[in-house]
Parts: structure tokens; sequence; C-alpha cells
């Protein structure tokens, strides 16, 4: 084979291989489940249904949670897995605290209609900030929570609406970075359109931000939370939390975990005063 048909036969492989990645990378990159199980009431928290309409007409699952006379406002996004009722028992965990909380499936999991994908999530996420602003008449103090690929999602809000603050846990500053420790994946990732660009979207905010992180996470190492925690501009803290696994559906210490949370939010509020 010649160096000009050997040339012709790595393009079209790349070819091949950036079509394949392609019509592949919402299944590898979404896991989501499909109905709707465990809810806040199985763990004694009160909570009303939502029905969020994103601009391309699919229709959200949402839950609002907890008191209505609350210490501040969470709009929790949850990571890539599962559904609304995978991440319950941490939404309950919240609500417990004093705080009301907006949670929402993204499309495709849960109750809410259409199919993943990046581009969709980000629609999502500006029709429940939409949704939030509606909401909120008063002057309460409002995070943004995300879990995992939620901190994307949180990163993403905060470019659309400044909350007051950010909670970031477990997350990672690209698609790209969190990739890279795999030659195979940091490859394909080169093809793949999916970037969720996290650190960037942090970087065109300024708000204070607390960032938890698991010293057990196998699925996002710790590495990754700290070069995400090193791309905020605004007021920020690492937290770690001993034990941690990436999916813990609770705290696996609480006593830390909860302090920090109280201890920012609190921070947040005198900020304000």
């Amino acid at each position: 084979m010649g160096v000009l048909e050997g040339a012709l036969a790595l393009l079209a492989l790349l070819i091949v291989i950036a079509l394949a990645v392609r019509l592949f990378e919402s299944r590898v990159a979404f896991f989501p489940l499909a109905g709707e199980t465990v809810t806040p009431h199985s763990f004694g928290v009160e909570y009303d249904t939502l029905s969020i309409a994103t601009s391309d007409g699919e229709r959200l699952r949402g839950w609002a949670i907890g008191p209505h006379v609350s210490r501040a406002h969470v709009v929790y996004f949850h990571g890539n897995g599962g559904n609304l009722s995978v991440w319950a028992p941490i939404l309950a965990g919240i609500a417990g605290r004093g705080y009301a909380v907006l949670a929402f499936d993204y499309r495709g999991y849960g109750m809410s209609t259409g199919r993943p994908s990046e581009r969709g999530l980000y629609r999502d996420v500006e029709a429940v900030i939409e949704r939030t602003t509606e909401g909120l008449r008063d002057p309460k103090t409002v995070v943004y929570w995300g879990r995992s690929l939620g901190c994307t999602m949180a990163a993403y809000a905060a470019t659309i609406r400044a909350p007051h603050g950010l909670i970031l846990e477990s997350g990672f500053p690209s698609a790209r970075s969190l990739l890279r420790s795999s030659p195979v994946f940091a490859f394909l990732a080169w093809f793949s359109s999916y970037r969720f660009p996290c650190s960037t979207f942090l970087r065109q905010v300024s708000v204070p931000a607390l960032v938890l992180h698991g010293d057990a996470d196998h699925v996002v190492p710790m590495a990754q939370g700290r070069a995400l925690f090193d791309s905020i501009v605004g007021p920020k803290r690492f937290v770690t939390i001993h034990g941690g696994d990436h999916n813990d559906p609770t705290p696996s210490d609480p006593h830390a975990y909860w302090q920090a949370v109280d201890e920012f939010m609190v921070s947040l509020q005198t900020r304000e005063s």
C-alpha cells in the first residue's frame, strides 16, 4: 500500500470512528432510569410535583420539597445516572435541614419526556431557571447545588441567572479532563460533540462556591474535584468527605458534610446582610 492509499485508509478509519462515537455518545454519557418509585414521602418529607415545559416542547418532572418558610432555596441538579428517586434520600436530607428544594429529572429521566443530549440538558436547565425565577419573589438565599455531571448544569445555570452561591459535589472540570486518565477514552473524546465544560462556565461567574468531594470516589477522582476548585474565580472552599464514594445516597461522614453545607449557607446570609 502506497503513502496515498495509507493516508486515505487512515482518514476513512477516523471518519468511521467519528461517526460511531457520535452515534453512541449519548448512551455512554447518560444512564437514565424511567419511572418514579421512592419519593420524599418515603422519608417523611412533604413535596409537590411540578411539570416544567422546555423551549423545545419537552416536559420535565420536578419536585418542590420541604418547608414553605425556609432558610434558603436550593435548586438541585443531579448526576447522569438514575432519576429523582435515586437521589430522594439526599434531597430529603437537604429539606430536613430547613432548606426548600427544587429538583427535577432531565429529559429522558424518570417521568420527563424526550431523550438526553448535552444541548438538551442545557435547555432543561434554562427552563428550570426560568421557572425558579418566576416562583421566587422574595430575597431568600438561592443556591444551585450540582452533583457530578450536575455540577456542569449548576455552573451553566449560574451563567443564566447568578445565584447567591454554588455547591459543587463530586464534579469535574470537563468531559475531556475526566477521560484524560484513560488513553483510549481520551482518544475517543476528540471525536465526541460532548464537552460539559464546567470550568469554562465557572470562569464566567464570581459567586461563592463550596466544593465537596469524597476521598474514596472511584468514578471521579478527587484530583478532578481539586482541578474544578482551582477554576473557580470567586470565594471558595474545598471540603473533603472522608470515605465518600461517587454514588453515595447519603453522606459517608454526615457531620462533616452537613456542617460544611450549613456553614456555607450561613456565610451567604451574612454576606447579604
